[in-house]
């Protein structure tokens, strides 16, 4: 199976090295000295690791046969793939690759079923997840512990504990709404009325 483990940036200095957005958990595995990366296009790879150092918070990197800034910029942009086995687990106990994640159905701890998970973006404070709802409307979910109760890779399945607001703000305000029109038969024909004119 392959994955994307990371993208090409700008040439940084002129001997051949460049930054690089990293997009996997396990950066010293996959981008160490020796890896052999294949690459979207696949007309600029595939491409060997050469070196590999960290300058002021980003990833550097120099692959063989670049040796210079020309060759270095020409590469920009440029997504590097690695060979993963499907089956492979990340070392941490509580870390996951992306294609473990997706598609699995996200459902609240009393079983409700929220969505599936279409994608999952990295984002510099944290990772979310990308869920399409039945209705094909989609919602973000962080990917932190407070939120994420349980990933379930059997049953595959996310348990999610979500606070107020973040999966449907709407069903409170109408609830709310339910308890005012049940008490007060004004307040109901003036929910109705709202509605109409929303």
């Amino acid at each position: 199976m392959q994955l994307v483990v990371a993208r090409i940036g700008r040439a940084h200095g002129i001997k051949g090295e460049v930054t690089v957005e990293v997009r996997t958990d396990e950066p010293e595995l996959r981008l160490g000295p020796g890896a052999v990366l294949e690459t979207e296009p696949a007309s600029a790879g595939p491409l060997t690791i050469e070196t590999g150092r960290v300058h002021s918070g980003r990833l550097l990197l120099r692959f063989e046969g670049v040796k210079d800034r020309t060759g270095a910029e020409a590469l920009r942009n440029t997504l590097l793939i690695a060979e993963v086995d499907p089956t492979e687990l990340p070392e941490e106990e509580d870390e996951y690759y992306d294609h473990q994640l997706m598609d699995l159905d996200v459902v609240l701890e009393d079983g409700t079923e929220i969505g599936r998970i279409t994608e999952i973006s990295h984002l510099p404070s944290q990772d979310l997840f990308i869920v399409e709802r039945p209705d094909g409307t989609e919602v973000m979910i962080p990917f932190v512990e407070e939120i994420v109760a349980e990933i379930d890779l059997e049953e595959q399945r996310c348990v999610i504990t979500p606070p107020p607001g973040l999966i449907d703000d709407r069903a409170e305000i109408a609830s709310a709404r339910d308890v005012e029109a049940g008490t007060d038969a004004e307040a109901e024909a003036g929910a109705g009325a709202g509605a109409e004119e929303a």
